[in-house]
């Protein structure tokens, strides 16, 4: 039958998603007059207008080209119109299926653009050259994105929602210093060994972020979201993501959030146990390389005697010998941690991460901010309602601001320095020999623990413990730290802050206190803030470095040394050891002194301060200098840091 005998009553298909109006700028209406104005003109039916808006031509299934495929099967109308073939389909497999189905049930299609109409095998050849050539632009046009987006992403331009921590500043996505303490603080408390749901209790019970619906989902995700170590993962969600490293400034170290991932896998595989085992996930046997499980008995006594086994090679291992081999060094941990991680380093942390001047700027923004809500009320242009509920917003950033300002001032003011670790140190190692009761009472030590805070201790510094065995019977090999606690000390040490235990072989037997290279200044003052509180005196020594002897005038019987350090930086100046004699600073006290001039009270609860006016001497002389009340610092550090 002829096209000019044949009647058509057609439906027409005009479609437009969002992207296509902006980068094409046709629209629906546009479309269906053009159509309509085709029909006239050729005296077709118009049956019905199937309009399709904000809906993409990636599949078939949109419900009003469904809607027109099943009136074509009922045959209700014998052609199909559109505006460009795009609009139908940009998918040559889908093309394909509609052809067969235009074919099947006696239609036609037409499309006003390219002037193309399938009544003709020259037209359906035609039509399906033009949808190749749209896939293939559609294809180009998705590399060039994918090639622009990328390049953004490396910038820090990132195309989302900025997470809890961040905010987009000039298009990029930097730290916000009003929340991204929050994140630090739960992936520190993940880390520690709280669970998902009990870190979003404390937050329900704070109120962070005035909210009570923090959920352990919340926590997971913030948990295992790349972002916060610097990275970024694209279409996360699709088969092939794609992953950039090192794109935004971190807020958690990369160390600690690949921790967080290892602890996650553990905790899954060791969820709800109703005993508590020490070293559950850390001990891996030396035969077969399998993590060990525990086990426990208990005797008649009431007793409860804990076991570490290999299923596969059916050995065993008691608790007891781990932690006998373990408890000297975790008592070393846990004195750093006292000293360093909940005194000193949070002071030094609250200057490096909390700029003041970048405080003050986000204070005086929101202070305007507050000036423009209200002009906006007085002016009518928002209600009164409106005005209370986003100034209480306002009001609640602006006091945080003031407040982390204020912990900056303070923490400013006191002024504690990595000297005053090396100092503390000392302090308490002189304390333990003058008031070895008193020492005890006021310091925890690995036996003074419960088993949930021994297994907590473990799970906060430990990642491994490697076994050997000797015959029947195994033993501790090699104690693997965790990295940031590694991190931490390692950095004391090797700027001389950090004392490390040496074994001695000379006249002097055991082992002894050693730190690596200061600046005689800086010795100088160490030992006039020293001297405030006790008799301490100064030596040279000679240390044989061939044979490995230090030769000490000085009579053990009558001495304690405190600690040795070297004159000078023979790392530099003789790394490779060939010189004959290195001279080292000897520290130490006189046993049967008593205190230089301080009670023994004093002596626990404050620092020596700082004596820049005395000039450092050899020879201990009086030193009229006020001690700073440590245990009041203390109370005031917990009080004003606490997030």
């Amino acid at each position: 039958m002829n096209e000019e005998k044949k009647k058509f009553v057609v439906g027409l298909y005009p479609r437009v998603s969002t992207e296509d109006q902006v980068r094409e700028g046709f629209s629906l209406d546009e479309q269906e007059e053009s159509m309509k104005r085709l029909c006239d003109y050729k005296h077709y039916t118009i049956y019905k207008v199937y309009r399709e808006e904000g809906v993409s031509a990636k599949s078939m299934n949109r419900p009003k080209f469904q809607e027109m495929l099943k009136d074509m099967k009922d045959g209700k109308i014998n052609k199909i119109i559109v505006y460009k073939l795009d609009r139908l389909t940009r998918s040559i497999q889908d093309l394909e299926i509609i052809c067969k189905m235009i074919e099947q049930y006696n239609c036609s299609l037409e499309s006003i653009s390219e002037e193309l109409n399938t009544e003709t095998s020259t037209g359906i050849f035609f039509m399906r050259m033009t949808t190749i050539l749209a896939q293939l632009e559609i294809e180009r046009t998705s590399e060039r994105t994918k090639f622009g987006l990328a390049g953004a992403i490396k910038q820090g331009h990132i195309p989302h929602r900025a997470p809890l921590g961040y905010k987009h500043e000039n298009k990029m996505l930097v730290p916000d210093v009003l929340t991204k303490d929050i994140v630090v603080r739960i992936f520190e408390f993940y880390h520690s060994g709280m669970s998902y749901q009990k870190i979003s209790n404390l937050f329900n019970k704070e109120k962070v972020l005035s909210k009570e619906n923090w959920r352990d989902s919340t926590i997971v995700n913030i948990l295992q979201n790349e972002i916060y170590k610097g990275d970024f993962v694209h279409g996360k969600r699709t088969k092939n993501p794609t992953y950039y490293k090192d794109v935004v400034k971190p807020i958690v170290s990369r160390e600690l959030w690949e921790e967080c991932q290892v602890q996650k896998k553990k905790n899954s595989r060791s969820y709800m146990r109703n005993l508590t085992y020490l070293f559950l996930q850390k001990l891996k046997c030396p035969k077969c390389s399998k993590i060990l499980g525990g086990k426990a008995t208990k005797k008649k006594n009431g007793n409860v005697y804990y076991y570490y086994y290999c299923s596969e090679c059916k050995s065993n291992i008691k608790e007891e010998t781990i932690e006998n081999y373990i408890k000297s060094f975790i008592d070393d941990l846990t004195e750093y941690d006292s000293i360093v991680n909940q005194f000193f380093l949070p002071m030094i942390k609250q200057k490096i991460e909390s700029p003041k001047e970048q405080l003050e700027k986000e204070l005086k923004e929101q202070k305007v901010k507050d000036t423009r809500l209200r002009k906006a009320y007085l002016d009518g242009v928002i209600s009164l309602d409106d005005y209370k509920a986003e100034k209480i917003k306002i009001d609640k950033v602006i006091e945080n601001l003031e407040l982390k300002i204020n912990d900056i001032e303070i923490s400013n003011e006191l002024q504690f320095t990595p000297e005053d670790i090396l100092l503390k140190r000392d302090i308490d190692f002189i304390n333990n020999i003058k008031y070895p009761n008193k020492y005890q009472e006021v310091n925890t030590f690995w036996k003074d623990y419960t088993r949930k805070e021994k297994a907590e201790l473990i799970m906060r510094y430990i990642d491994e413990i490697q076994l050997e065995k000797n015959g029947n019977k195994y033993k501790v090999k090699f104690i693997k730290f965790r990295e940031t606690i590694c991190k931490q000390i390692s950095e004391l040490e090797n700027n001389g802050y950090l004392d490390k235990k040496i074994q001695i072989f000379g006249n002097f037997a055991g082992q002894l206190r050693f730190s690596n290279y200061l600046p005689i200044e800086q010795v100088g003052k160490h030992i006039m803030r020293l001297r405030q509180f006790y008799d301490v005196r100064f030596y040279e020594a000679d240390y044989y470095v061939q044979d490995q002897v230090f030769r000490f005038d000085l009579d053990e019987n009558k001495s304690t040394i405190i600690r040795v350090f070297p004159m000078k930086d023979y790392k530099k100046i003789d790394s490779n050891n060939k010189k004959e004699i290195h001279t080292y600073g000897v520290l130490y006290i006189n046993k049967n002194n008593e205190l230089y001039k301080m009670d023994g009270d004093t002596v626990f609860k404050y620092i020596p301060s700082e004596c820049n006016a005395v000039t450092f001497s050899k020879e201990p002389i009086p030193i009229d200098v006020k001690p700073t009340n440590y245990e009041e610092v203390y109370n005031t550090k917990e009080t004003i840091h606490e997030v």
